[in-house]
C-alpha cells in the first residue's frame, strides 16, 4: 500500500531547535520525517534527491537565510517557517508560506499549523481530479469551519492579504486561509494571476489595458512580472 503520509524536512541551524520539531512531528501519524538539516545547504543537498511535501524552515541561519533558500528552489514544497524573530512574519507571508511559527514552538501550535496545510491539501484533492491549468466548474474552500463549494463561474476575482485570500463572487465575498498560489492550482484556468496579489476571472474581465484589467467597475493592476502572460490568456477569452 502506498504510503500517504506527508513527507517533512526540518531545516534548523539549533540543534535545539531541529529537536523539538523532531518531536512534534513523532507525535502526528501524519507526517513522515525525510531528514532533519543543520542549514540551507543540507536541505538542498535533501531535496535533490528526496521528494518532500513540507518544509519546516528556520529563517535566520548562517551563510544562508531560510528565506533566501526557499526563494531559491525551482520547485519548493509547501512551507511552514519557524524562528525567534516576529519581525520576518511579513517576507515569510509575502512567500505564500502556511504558517509561521515563532520559537519557541509549542505542540498545540504546532498542531494547527500542520492542520492548516492538511486542509488546504485536502481541499486541492476534491479538483486534483481533473489535470492542472484545465478549467473546473466549481472548487471547494475551507471557511467559517466547514468546506463550502463555490461556482468559478461565479467568481469575479481573488485578492490575496498576507496568509488568506479574498474570492469576491457575484453574491458574496469569501474570506479563506490559502495562499494564492494553491488556489490558482486548484482553480484552474478559468482565473488568471495576473498580478501577485490578484486573479480574475478571464469571463468576467470587461476591458483591459497596458497596466490594468477592469472586472466590471473594479480596476485591478497588472504586474509587471505577470502583465504579458496575462494579455495572451486574457485576449484570447
Amino acid at each position: 500500500m502506498t504510503d500517504a503520509r506527508v513527507r517533512c524536512l526540518i531545516v534548523d541551524d539549533e540543534h535545539l531547535g531541529r529537536e523539538l520539531i523532531e518531536g512534534h512531528v513523532a507525535q502526528l501519524q501524519q507526517l513522515q520525517l525525510v531528514a532533519s538539516c543543520a542549514n540551507a545547504l543540507e536541505a538542498g543537498e535533501t531535496l535533490a534527491s528526496e521528494s518532500v511535501d513540507l518544509l519546516f524552515l528556520d529563517i535566520e541561519m548562517p551563510m544562508l537565510k531560510g528565506t533566501d533558500f526557499y526563494q531559491g528552489l525551482r520547485h519548493p514544497p509547501a512551507v511552514i517557517f519557524t524562528t525567534a524573530y516576529r519581525e520576518y512574519a511579513l517576507e515569510g507571508f509575502e512567500l505564500e508560506a502556511i504558517d509561521y511559527l515563532l520559537k519557541p514552538v509549542t505542540f498545540p501550535r504546532f498542531f494547527k499549523a500542520v492542520n492548516r496545510f492538511l486542509n488546504a491539501r485536502r481541499a486541492r484533492a476534491t479538483t486534483d481530479e481533473l489535470p492542472r491549468g484545465l478549467a473546473r466548474d466549481f472548487v471547494f474552500v475551507r471557511c467559517d469551519r466547514k468546506d463550502v463549494r463555490l461556482c468559478i463561474a461565479d467568481i469575479e476575482y481573488v485578492q490575496g492579504l498576507k496568509d488568506y485570500i479574498r474570492i469576491h463572487t457575484q453574491r458574496k465575498i469569501y474570506t479563506v486561509k490559502e495562499t494564492m498560489q494553491s488556489f490558482s492550482e486548484r482553480a484552474g484556468s478559468e482565473l488568471v494571476r495576473v498580478h501577485r496579489s490578484y486573479l480574475v476571472n478571464r469571463l468576467r474581465v470587461t476591458a483591459l489595458a497596458s497596466m490594468d484589467v477592469e472586472v466590471g467597475d473594479i480596476e485591478i493592476p497588472l504586474g509587471e512580472t505577470y502583465r504579458a502572460e496575462a494579455l495572451r490568456k486574457l485576449g484570447d477569452s
